[in-house]
């Protein structure tokens, strides 16, 4: 894989964190620093997740933190995530946000309105012959949890705020991406929808990693770079 000064800063960041590339040079007159050792960290599909022992190479336990919670936005902003942690009244559905089949608002309790309750249609299961998704307690994640266009740095701070993450400390934030039925369907979305990357234990297990080096969140406020498994479905 081959660096392009085009590219943008987060794909030469990761380029430099997982190819080890070269650094531009330094400005003439000013002081040289020894480079930072090179990381190197095996390239992964979009469709996987890197286990938490591969950040282990970074020394420097802040890196290593922030490293670990980028990797694990990838689940977080992937479509089956993100059509429902919405600011909106509607959810959105299919891989490129496209708005909810039939209309539907979201309600005073982020269930639907009166005749037109999520679980009018959507039941403790995907149900495979109509295509309607479903888990137990289907309803709309609260406005402050929404998480669309946000970058995995603005989804860290929110992530670890308590107003805005359903009053949960970090244990609960790594419990509920264990156990949570809700999330748990990430995985499973039935009917030919794209499955969030990796499973529920990996992304659990980068959690967990991610909170116990100190729950440091990327200083760059980019998207996910395209070179370590971007999400397109």
């Amino acid at each position: 894989m081959r660096c392009s000064s085009q590219a943008g800063p987060w794909l030469g960041f990761w380029c430099g964190l997982s190819l080890g590339c070269a650094a531009p040079a330094a400005t003439q007159g000013a002081t040289e620093r020894p480079e930072a050792p090179a990381i190197v960290l095996p390239e992964v599909a979009p469709s996987a997740l890197r286990a938490p022992a591969v950040f282990d190479t970074i020394r420097d336990s802040g890196q290593r933190s922030q490293a670990l919670f980028t990797e694990l936005s990838r689940v977080l902003l992937h479509p089956r995530c993100v059509n429902c942690h919405v600011e909106g009244d509607s959810p959105a559905q299919g891989a490129h946000f496209e708005p909810h089949e039939p209309p539907v608002l979201r309600g005073p309790e982020d269930r639907g309105v009166v005749g037109m309750e999520c679980e009018s249609c959507h039941q403790d299961r995907n149900l495979e012959l109509n295509r309607v998704p479903g888990a137990v307690g289907w309803k709309l994640p609260p406005r402050a949890m929404a998480w669309h266009d946000k970058t995995p740095s603005e989804l860290c701070a929110q992530l670890k705020d308590p107003v805005r993450n359903g009053q949960r400390g970090l244990a609960d934030i790594v419990e509920h991406s264990r156990r949570d039925p809700l999330v748990a369907w990430g995985w499973q979305p039935g009917f030919e929808r794209p499955p969030a990357p990796g499973s529920q234990a990996e992304f659990a297990a980068l959690v967990a990693a991610w909170v116990s080096s100190g729950a440091e969140c990327p200083e760059r406020d980019e998207a996910v770079p395209v070179n370590i498994g971007a999400n397109h479905d």
